[in-house]
């Protein structure tokens, strides 16, 4: 299975380095030297790590054969991508990849049937799950443990105990976007703000 681990973002300094845009919650084991990873486009990679360090809180990356500010350019926005084991499971037992999430049922604590995760949308503040409801609508709803109880692979669920109107009102707001009203309220809670 493939997973993307990062983005390459802008070059720095002269000797190849670049800056990248970290999607794994396990940097040190997906991007340490000696990685081989894929690329998206395809045609810019296999790409091996050679050093990596953090700078002014940020992870800079060389790659075998980017030696100067050009070729470190070009790499700009180029995905990187890791061959991951299907069965792997993250060190934490509370940590999941997305691929795991996909597609779980979504259930109340009362067992009432809310819908089937869709996407994970991975935000500053916190992660959502969009969960896609029976009725074909959509409800965000925060990955927080105040809010999904218990994820249970196994039986392909996520059970949650939502605060009063956050399933309700945001199933109304994705379903009516024409009026403005609705428009920055489901703003206001895709956010996290009231999370």
């Amino acid at each position: 299975m493939q997973l993307v681990v990062a983005r390459v973002g802008r070059a720095h300094g002269i000797k190849g380095e670049v800056t990248v845009e970290v999607r794994t919650d396990e940097p040190e084991l997906r991007l340490g030297p000696g990685a081989v990873l894929l690329t998206d486009p395809a045609s810019t990679g296999p790409l091996t790590i050679e050093t990596g360090r953090v700078h002014s809180g940020r992870l800079l990356l060389r790659f075998a054969g980017v030696r100067d500010r050009n070729a470190a350019e070009a790499l700009r926005n180029t995905l990187l991508i890791a061959e991951v084991d299907p069965d792997e499971q993250p060190e934490d037992p509370d940590e999941y990849y997305d691929h795991q999430l996909m597609d779980l049922d979504v259930v109340t604590k009362d067992g009432v049937e809310v819908g089937r995760i869709t996407e994970i949308s991975h935000l500053p503040s916190q992660d959502l799950f969009v969960v896609e409801r029976p009725d074909g609508t959509e409800v965000m709803i925060p990955f927080v443990e105040e809010i999904v109880t218990e994820i249970d692979l196994e039986e392909q669920r996520a059970v949650i105990d939502p605060p009063p109107g956050l399933i309700d009102d945001q199933s109304e707001i994705v379903s009516s976007r024409g009026t403005e009203n609705a428009s920055s309220e489901g703003d206001e809670d895709s956010s996290g703000a009231d999370a």
